[in-house]
């Protein structure tokens, strides 16, 4: 009985949820000029922070900062005038390893005990075709201020009625030499070259 029970309550939600989902679903736009002006802050649940580098040539590895802020500000009409700023706690860094982690935050590399923040603001937005732009901005490591610029994609927007209110969706990526930094421990055996990827959601202000 119990069982007959539990497959008719799953069957309605199952009804419920396919009536529900085309009202619920956004209609994401990639026009870039159906953005909303104004200010937008991100949606840390909705947000990703990654970084690779290669490991002796065998594979990748991959970490995640689990808590970084960003706010945005712009006019679709002009967006050459965008401005972003990014704070990164380097302490909520995740590498599905605790120890290696540790390291990571550690003296020989990021020294988070130190310089416990990263942070990211921009200098200019060069907008490109498809709903991409080229920024560049000034990226302050580990003690150290250098120039990166971000490839990034507008991914579209829409008005979210589970979240009620407007939201935009960006993807970026970026390529910065650790040694650059002063992040250079173990330079030869693990690469310089670190590969930065974000995605990242923002709620309209």
């Amino acid at each position: 009985m119990n069982r007959i029970a539990a497959l008719l309550a799953a069957f309605a939600l199952c009804s419920c949820t396919s009536l529900v989902a085309p009202l619920a679903k956004p209609h994401v736009t990639t026009e870039l000029a159906a953005l909303k002006a104004g200010d937008w802050k991100l949606d840390p649940a909705h947000a990703a922070l990654l970084f690779r580098i290669n490991h002796l040539g065998y594979s990748d590895l991959i970490g995640r900062f689990e808590t970084f802020d960003v706010s945005l500000s712009g006019d679709a009409s002009d967006p050459a005038a965008a401005h972003a700023e990014a704070v990164i706690d380097m302490t909520s860094l995740d590498m599905a390893n605790d120890a290696f982690a540790a390291e990571l935050m550690g003296p020989k590399f990021f020294d988070a005990g130190a310089f416990p923040q990263a942070t990211f603001r921009t200098l200019t937005v060069r907008p490109g075709a498809d709903s991409s732009a080229e920024v560049d901005g000034e990226l302050t490591l580990h003690g150290v201020t250098k120039p990166v610029t971000l490839h990034v994609t507008f991914n579209g927007s829409a008005y979210d009625i589970i979240r009620g209110a407007e939201v935009a969706g960006f993807s970026a990526t970026a390529v910065i030499n650790r040694s650059d930094f002063g992040v250079s421990a173990y330079s030869g055996l693990v690469t310089d070259e670190v590969r930065i990827e974000i995605e990242a959601e923002f709620l309209k202000q």
